[in-house]
């Protein structure tokens, strides 16, 4: 059984956070606490959400606000697999719950408007990184292990999967709008305490 009664206390939480503001920086600082707290447990996310696919990552929903002020998805890597080169639009953070992640970062260049590699790091259990428009929004993200999948925790300003978003070629600085959609037809019933 898993103590979903964590992702259910962490939603209630980020709800009364963007209820009280809507400011990024203070949404961030407190958020990255909540997310913190959330990924430092590894019991509460259901193995159906924590599959990798077989030739590409995986984005599952776990919550959106009714509002669409934010969402809730994990997303998982099987070995050798990455995201394109990618922006959000929105506020975002990414806690890895399991593995480890390879994050490159990239911007236009202010002159001539080509895609600029910034650096890479890397993000182990219990790491966050922070992306928005403000701070930094365009990277690709991989899975930095060769013989398991990565698992990581998102938290987006916004209804991520309905978001307009670009990809981004780095030969031709060509770019392309998406929306990602999810991996799942589900989400998680946080409201169920029967089990409890």
């Amino acid at each position: 059984m898993h103590n979903t009664a964590r992702l259910r206390d962490f939603v209630q939480a980020f709800t009364v956070l963007v209820n009280e503001s809507d400011d990024e920086a203070k949404l961030l600082d407190a958020g990255e606490v909540l997310l913190a707290d959330l990924i430092r447990h590894d019991d509460w996310l259901p193995d159906a959400y924590s599959q990798p696919g077989l030739t590409e990552y995986q984005q599952y929903l776990l919550h959106c606000d009714p509002l669409e002020r934010f969402s809730v998805v994990s997303f998982v890597w099987g070995p050798g697999q990455c995201t394109p080169i990618h922006d959000h639009q929105v506020w975002g953070m990414v806690g890895v719950l399991r593995g480890l992640e390879r994050c490159e970062e990239f911007a236009p260049d202010p002159q001539s408007g080509k895609l600029l590699a910034l650096g890479s790091h890397e993000l182990h259990p219990g790491s966050i990184d922070l992306v928005s428009p403000r701070i930094g929004d365009i990277h690709r993200v991989s899975n930095g292990l060769s013989d398991a999948p990565s698992v990581s925790i998102h938290v987006y300003g916004g209804n991520i999967g309905a978001q307009r978003r670009n990809l981004y070629d780095p030969g031709s600085n060509a770019q392309q709008h998406f929306i990602s959609g999810y991996s799942n037809g589900e989400v998680i019933n946080l409201w169920d305490r029967s089990d409890e």
